[in-house]
Parts: structure tokens; C-alpha cells; sequence
């Protein structure tokens, strides 16, 4: 009984790995994701250590990943404090918003659905600017807050960060690669600090013993995170973004669809409740 219940919680840890991994680093929403699979699955392992345990595995993948160009930006600052620039947003109004619990109040299926829909269409809006920048040359301070800026946006769920950053990198003129690199690097500080809130609050709360499950979450979120950025990157050279931006649409319907049934649900409980 203990194998088999050792080996549900391992496949729920591989499967939030999973939604993690791949969707971090998409232009799709891994909260949306989330909440539509919890709907169909109350996972038992899903906590706080968990959590940050995902992330730093989605880290560590995007720092080996990039690791020859990290190097260089040690060695050439310039793109390094644009990178920190363009973080600098989203660092103080993330804190307030999961402190104050206001971003529980944006965790509905109606938001989740309708923000999935649209920032769906801007993302196909903008893969259709004409490209006139290139990173190596005109990512410059103002390319860095804009993006900074669209990146706030992110933090209703949704939304997608790197679905946005990427919307704003091909909206001011770089080419799919080129905003999906600035994208992925925008992801190492957000992970980073995320990561390390996640700490803090355990260290408020009280000590969490690193376990099994803990080391699975990682590692499955590396291979998961690592696998996806090596495939995206290469999908974006040859193709447009087409196929996410139908997907974000399916995902959203299904979403909006849900959303409404839980609504009539409510309607038909409370029209019949002898309370009523």
C-alpha cells in the first residue's frame, strides 16, 4: 500500500514537472494549465517546496542551456544590465500581489479564459510586424523597459510571460528567435526570485525537509524545461506562431466553456435549495 501511494505521489510530481517544464517556456500559460488539470485532479502534492522546486529546476535548465552566453554577458555588462532592467517591474507589483493575496481574486476560469483568448490574437497580431531590429545591436534601454513593462502584465494568470514578452519583443520590430532569447533570459531573474520568495515563506512558516519527491521535481523539471527550450527554438526559426496562438483559442473556449458550467451549476443548486 506505502509502494503504491509512494508511486501516485511520484507520477502527480511528474506531471506538474511536466506542465511546468513545458509550459514556462511556451507561449501558453502554465497557470491555465494548472488550474484546468486541478479541475479534473485535486493533486496531493502540490505545496510550497514543491513549487520551488519546479522553478529551480525550469532555472537551472535555462542557465546550462544558455551557459556559453551568460558567460559572455559576464564578460560584456551591457546586456546583462538591460536583462535587469527589464526585470525591475515586475519584482515590486509580483511581491505586493502575492502578499496581499490579490492574485487569488484573478485565479478564475472566466479570467484565465478570456486573458488566455486575448493576449492569444496580440500574439498573432505581432508575429505579423515587419522585423527591423536585431538583439545583437538595438536591444537598448527603452527596448528593455518596454518589455519590462508588457512583462507586469504576465502576473495575471493567464496571460503567459513568455507568451507577452515574446508579443512585445516582435511588436517593437526583433524577430521570433531574437524575442524569444530575450524572453528566456528575462525568465532567469523571475525564476530566480520567485525561487527565493518561495523560501522565505517557508522559512516564515517554519522548516521543510528536502525529500524524494522534492529531488524528482527538479530533475523532471530540468528534462522537461531543457527538452522544451531546445524544440521551441528551433520550431520558431523555420515556422510562424500560428499553432500556439489556435491552441491559446481551444484552451481559452474550453476554459470559457467550463467556467459557464460551473455558473449554471451554482444557478440550478441554489434555484433548488430548500434554503432558497
Amino acid at each position: 500500500m506505502q509502494c503504491l501511494k509512494s508511486m501516485l505521489s511520484s507520477i502527480e510530481v511528474l506531471i506538474l514537472a511536466a506542465i511546468q517544464g513545458i509550459s514556462e517556456f511556451l507561449p501558453v500559460s502554465s497557470v491555465a494549465h494548472l488550474v484546468l488539470v486541478s479541475k479534473y485532479y485535486a493533486f496531493n502534492n502540490q505545496n510550497l517546496l514543491i513549487d520551488i522546486c519546479l522553478h529551480l529546476g525550469s532555472l537551472i535548465a535555462i542557465i546550462f542551456y544558455f551557459r556559453k552566453d551568460l558567460f559572455n554577458f559576464i564578460q560584456n555588462k551591457t546586456f546583462l544590465i538591460k536583462i535587469l532592467i527589464s526585470t525591475i517591474p515586475i519584482i515590486p507589483v509580483g511581491y505586493i500581489l502575492y502578499q496581499t493575496g490579490l492574485i487569488n481574486h484573478l485565479r478564475s476560469l472566466e479570467i484565465i479564459g478570456w486573458t488566455s483568448l486575448i493576449f492569444g490574437l496580440l500574439l498573432y497580431v505581432s508575429d505579423k510586424v515587419k522585423i527591423t531590429k536585431k538583439i545583437d545591436t538595438e536591444f537598448n534601454n527603452k527596448s528593455a523597459i518596454i518589455i519590462g513593462l508588457f512583462q507586469v502584465i504576465a502576473l495575471i494568470p493567464g496571460v503567459s510571460r513568455t507568451g507577452i514578452t515574446i508579443t512585445s519583443g516582435r511588436l517593437l520590430g526583433f524577430n521570433r528567435f531574437d524575442s524569444a532569447k530575450i524572453s528566456f533570459f528575462l525568465s532567469i531573474p523571475t525564476l530566480a526570485a520567485a525561487s527565493l520568495l518561495g523560501i522565505y515563506n517557508i522559512y516564515k512558516v517554519g522548516s521543510a525537509e528536502l525529500n524524494f519527491l522534492a529531488i524528482i521535481a527538479v530533475i523532471f523539471s530540468f528534462i522537461f524545461s531543457y527538452f522544451t527550450i531546445v524544440v521551441f527554438l528551433g520550431y520558431i526559426k523555420k515556422f510562424s506562431l500560428n499553432i500556439f496562438v489556435i491552441y491559446r483559442i481551444l484552451l481559452s473556449l474550453l476554459l470559457l466553456f467550463r467556467s459557464e458550467e460551473r455558473r449554471v451549476g451554482k444557478e440550478c443548486r441554489s434555484r433548488w435549495s430548500p434554503y432558497h
